[in-house]
C-alpha cells in the first residue's frame, strides 16, 4: 500500500503541487476538524479516523500540506514577506493547524508547526522572532522551577535596574520618549509570568506537570509517570558503546520499554546496537537533511526550495524531539522518529513529504 501511495505522488506533475497546495491545505484543515465529531479519542485525544480495523491520523498528512501551502505564499512573486502583514499571513498558515491540533488535544503533534519557523527564517524572518522564542520558552522553564512569585519579583528588580540604567545614560529623554515601552514591557513580563504560573498550577493535567518536574527535577517517580523515561534511559545505557547485537536486548525484548516500538523505539537501537549504532542513525539523518538542503539549494523554482527546507525543518524537529525525550533531555511528547516508529499513518506522512521533494526535484532547473 506504501508503494502505491509513492507511484501516486510521484505521478503528478511538479506544477500540480505548487497549483493546488491551498487547495490541499484547506482540504488538510477540513480533515483536522471533522476529528472533533467523528474522530474516535484514543489515550485522551481525538486524533484518528477509524475505518475498521484501520486508523488514520490527519495530523501526520497535514504537515505535508501547511509546507506546500508556506511554500506557494513565500514563493509568489507579488509577495513581500518583509511588511509585517504578510508576516502575519504566514503565522497563520503555520499555527491555525497547530491550534486545531492543540484543542483535541495533541500538544506533541502541534509542537512541530515551530519548526516553520526556520524556513521562515531562511525566506528573511527576522532572527529576532527566533531570540524572543528563546527567551519565551527560557522564561517559562524558570517560572515553573522556582514558582511565578519569584520569578515575577527577580524581574521586576532587573527590570527596575535596566530602566535607571538606562535613565541614568539617557537622562530625562529615555523617559520622555520611552515610559510607554517600559510600561508594556512590565506589563506583558508580568502577565506571562503569572499567567504561566497560574495554569501551571491550576490548569494544566496532572500528567503533563508531573512529566514537567520530572524532567526538572523537582519530583521522582521512576515507578510512576516516570517510568518510560527511565526505564528508556535504563536501557540505552545497557547497550554500552557496541550494543549486546540484533534481538539480544533482554530489557527490550522483555517489554520493559512502554511503547518502544513507536515513540521509544530508539531505546531499542541504543540497546542492541550501543553508541555506535545510535550514532550512526543520527549521522544517516543528518546525511539525508544535507542531502535535501544541497538539492534544495539547487532549485531554481523558490517553491521547491521553500518545500525542501520545510521537509528539512520538520524532519531534524523530530529528530531533536524524539530522541531527546528518549534519553531524557526532553518531557514525553508523542513525537515519532522518522521512517523507524511504528505506525501506518506517520509513514505515510514521511513518505509524503519526501516523494513530493523528490518529484519537485526532478524538475529542479524549471521556474515552473
Amino acid at each position: 500500500m506504501f508503494s502505491y501511495a509513492n507511484i501516486f505522488v510521484l505521478f503528478f506533475n511538479s506544477k500540480f503541487y505548487e497549483r493546488y497546495a491551498s487547495l490541499f491545505y484547506i482540504i488538510s484543515l477540513f480533515t483536522l476538524l471533522l476529528l472533533f465529531p467523528l474522530g474516535k479519542e484514543i489515550n485522551g485525544a481525538k486524533s484518528w479516523f477509524n475505518f475498521g480495523a484501520m486508523s488514520l491520523q490527519p495530523s501526520e498528512f497535514v504537515k505535508a500540506f501547511t509546507a506546500l501551502a508556506i511554500a506557494k505564499l513565500l514563493s509568489d512573486r507579488k509577495y513581500n514577506f518583509k511588511l509585517i502583514k504578510n508576516q502575519i499571513k504566514a503565522f497563520i498558515i503555520v499555527f491555525f493547524p497547530a491550534f486545531i491540533i492543540v484543542l483535541q488535544p495533541d500538544a506533541g503533534s502541534a509542537l512541530i508547526y515551530v519548526s516553520f519557523f526556520f524556513v521562515l527564517h531562511r525566506e528573511g524572518l527576522t532572527l529576532n522572532y527566533i531570540i524572543l522564542g528563546g527567551f519565551i520558552i527560557t522564561l517559562f522553564i524558570i517560572t515553573i522551577y522556582f514558582g511565578f512569585q519569584i520569578v515575577l519579583l527577580s524581574a521586576f528588580l532587573l527590570l527596575t535596574a535596566l530602566t535607571l540604567y538606562f535613565i541614568y545614560k539617557g537622562g530625562k529623554r529615555f523617559l520622555r520618549f520611552n515610559w510607554l515601552k517600559v510600561i508594556g514591557i512590565y506589563l506583558i513580563v508580568g502577565v506571562f509570568i503569572f499567567g504561566t504560573g497560574y495554569i501551571y498550577e491550576n490548569h494544566l493535567p496532572t500528567h503533563q506537570k508531573d512529566r514537567f518536574d520530572i524532567l526538572l527535577g523537582k519530583k521522582i517517580d521512576n515507578k510512576g509517570i516516570g517510568y518510560n523515561s527511565y526505564q528508556s534511559e535504563l536501557t540505552i545505557s545497557s547497550g554500552g558503546f557496541y550494543g549486546k547485537g540484533f534481538l539480544n536486548g533482554d530489557l527490550t525484548q522483555g517489554d520493559f520499554v512502554p511503547e518502544q516500538h513507536t515513540d521509544y523505539i530508539f531505546s531499542t537501537v541504543g540497546e542492541e546496537w550501543g553508541f555506535l549504532g545510535s550514532s550512526l542513525v543520527i549521522l544517516l539523518f543528518m546525511g539525508l537533511m544535507y542531502r535535501i538542503i544541497y538539492q534544495a539549494e539547487k532549485h531554481t523554482n523558490k517553491f521547491g526550495r521553500i518545500y525542501g527546507y520545510g521537509l528539512v525543518s520538520i524532519l531534524f524537529f523530530h529528530v531533536i524531539v524524539n530522541i531527546g525525550m528518549v534519553i531524557g533531555l526532553f518531557p514525553t511528547v508523542g513525537i515519532p522518529l522518522p521512517f523507524f516508529s511504528y505506525g501506518g499513518s506517520s509513514l505515510w506522512g514521511f513518505t509524503i513529504l519526501l516523494f513530493i521533494f523528490i518529484r519537485l526535484d526532478a524538475h529542479k532547473n524549471y521556474d515552473f
